[in-house]
């Protein structure tokens, strides 16, 4: 079989949030829990490129859904489109996630005894574009007005990124040395980063590095 590529990846996803729209998912009826949604349509993603392409899938060392692709999946509710990650470091915050994402949006519906789900989105976020936007855009202002290193430090330390000052400090340093790419998640601080995809999936493809398809 041949190996999946990215461009293969987008292809697939636009095919199966058609099929996954026209199906009764009854296992899923009165089903809440977007974890359990969630995990259910990864795992039926992968089983459908898994019939067509040679993929290495999961990696629970790694954390991400297709390795083979350093891509993660994550689906979402059209209501409140956001998900959770593994937090690494500081750093992630500011230079992405280190991996591309694959975001799948759907709108929920049940009735006694059928469930839709209505994929309305499908975003692909390249691994230089998963930084938060507010962060990134900010620090790139400040890096363009002649910032030092003692306003990279005040800056991160008011937006209480984690860290200590030994971590504050050699983030400043690689900043002034290499200006973050502007980030377009939002990434909120927690024990695991918790995304906001609402900025993301309506940039209707007018960013390098995301790329956005509707099925409406």
């Amino acid at each position: 079989m041949k190996k999946m590529n990215i461009q293969d990846m987008k292809a697939e996803a636009k095919e199966f949030g058609k099929i996954m729209s026209s199906e009764n998912h009854k296992m899923l009826i009165g089903v809440n829990d977007g974890k359990k949604i969630g995990t259910y349509i990864e795992h039926r993603f992968q089983e459908f490129v898994s019939r067509k392409y040679e993929i290495e899938v999961g990696n629970s060392a790694f954390g991400i859904d297709l390795p083979s692709v350093e891509t993660d999946i994550k689906s979402t509710s059209i209501v409140k489109p956001q998900s959770s990650c593994p937090f690494r470091n500081a750093k992630q915050k500011i230079y992405g996630l280190g991996y591309n994402l694959l975001i799948f949006v759907y709108d929920k519906t049940d009735t006694t005894a059928t469930c839709t789900l209505d994929f309305k989105y499908c975003t692909f976020v390249e691994a230089t574009r998963t930084a938060d936007f507010t962060t990134t855009k900010r620090l790139r202002e400040m890096i363009d007005d002649g910032a030092n290193k003692e306003d990279i430090i005040g800056y991160l330390t008011d937006k209480n990124l984690p860290g200590d000052e030994i971590v504050y400090s050699d983030l400043a340093d690689e900043i002034l040395c290499h200006t973050p790419e502007q980030g377009y998640l939002t990434v909120t601080n927690a024990n695991q980063w918790r995304l906001s995809y609402g900025r993301v999936i309506k940039l209707d493809n007018a960013v390098s590095g995301v790329w956005n398809y509707g099925w409406n």
